[in-house]
Formats: structure tokens, C-alpha cells, sequence
């Protein structure tokens, strides 16, 4: 599990194709790779990957092509900034909200507003998983946990502050980009819940 507080970012030093596997190598922070072992959990860019090996401060994941074709991980390339997060512990605090790593959908980023003093990012999700984004909600984009702000049919909107821009990869956000979306599983389980009983939500509309 995961909190959605981002630990911080790390840069893709290379990506191995193979067959049906891609491996990456992710340099991360020399002082956030303490006690990693092989087989720790690491969310990049909110997707649960498996160390596989270690050196130094690059470790190393595999991403089947199910993974690469769910998430935005296949359009990475090297060079390229992630945010990421080791696994919770027993014991941490829940700054976020919990997360499990595995990634719903994606989302294109088709505007970003800066006044002053903070960004606003506007997203549109696929029609389908329209249904489980709510105004004040929670949502985890690109492995953070962010509350939202407006919703417009299937594109919602989040702020952020400095500090949030700083610390993950927001801060050097495009339009047209592609995130990462998990849904918040209390949130999906109280509308899939209502909708069995016959109490659907339709899908909002501009």
C-alpha cells in the first residue's frame, strides 16, 4: 500500500525492450534507496513496480505490456522525471489517502491555468470513469494524492501549492501530457454499491 505523498523525483536512466517486458533503470536519491531490497514494492508514477536489482542509488523494475499498455509508463523515455513513493510501512502516517499502486486509467492534461502563487491542472478522464470523480473528492495523479476541485462532465480540475510543485513533477507539466489516475477505492465502492441497488449515478455532463 501507499499513501500518495510523493517521496520525491526520481530520473529513468535507460528502458530495456524485450518481448512482451520492458526493464527500467530509475536513479532515484542517493538517501532514499536506504534498506531497499529486492522484491520492495515502489510506486512510479503511482504504478506498484517490483525492485528486481540494485546499484547504487539506480534500481532496476520489469513492466509487462499490460502494465505499459494501462499506464503511462511505455511512454516513458530516459531522461525523463517520475515521481515515486516506497511502500508504507506499518506504523507511517497517512498523509494522503491509501493507495494500492494499481493504476484505473489515464488522463490527458488539456489545460493549466498559473495564478498567483499556485497552478490549477485540468484533466479529462475517459467517459466511463466520469462516474467516480466528485468535487472535493480524492484522486491519485501520477502516484500523488490531490483533492479535487471542479468537475465539468469528464474533466475535473486540482490546485496546486508550491511546495506540491516543487516536490513532484507537476511543476514541469505540458498540456497534451498523459497521467496516471487511480481512483479512490471508497469513493468506487460507494457508487458501484448504489448503482447495484438501482440508484446509478449518471454520468455528469457539461
Amino acid at each position: 500500500m501507499f499513501t500518495g505523498i510523493v517521496q520525491g523525483i526520481a530520473i529513468i536512466e535507460d528502458i530495456a525492450a524485450k518481448p512482451g517486458l520492458s526493464t527500467f533503470a530509475v536513479r532515484f536519491p542517493a538517501d532514499k534507496v536506504g534498506g531497499v531490497a529486492i522484491g520492495a514494492s515502489v510506486a512510479i508514477n503511482g504504478t506498484c513496480l517490483t525492485v528486481t536489482c540494485q546499484e547504487g542509488s539506480t534500481l532496476h523494475f520489469d513492466a509487462m505490456q499490460e502494465t505499459l499498455r494501462l499506464t503511462t509508463l511505455g511512454d516513458l523515455k530516459a531522461g525523463d522525471p517520475v515521481n515515486f513513493e516506497r511502500a508504507a510501512r506499518i506504523g507511517d502516517e497517512i498523509g494522503g489517502h491509501l493507495l494500492s499502486g494499481h493504476i484505473h486509467t489515464t488522463a490527458k492534461v488539456v489545460e493549466i491555468l498559473r495564478p498567483e502563487n499556485n497552478v490549477t491542472l485540468w484533466f479529462e478522464v475517459p467517459e466511463e470513469w466520469a462516474r467516480y470523480i466528485f468535487p472535493k473528492g480524492y484522486i491519485a495523479i501520477n502516484g500523488a494524492s490531490l483533492t479535487i476541485g471542479e468537475v465539468r462532465g469528464n474533466r475535473f480540475n486540482v490546485h496546486l501549492i508550491p511546495e506540491t510543485l516543487r516536490a513532484t513533477t507537476f511543476g514541469s507539466a505540458q498540456e497534451g501530457q498523459r497521467v496516471n489516475i487511480e481512483i479512490d477505492s471508497q469513493t468506487q465502492t460507494i457508487v458501484d454499491t448504489l448503482a447495484r441497488l438501482g440508484y446509478d449515478r449518471p454520468t455528469p455532463t457539461l
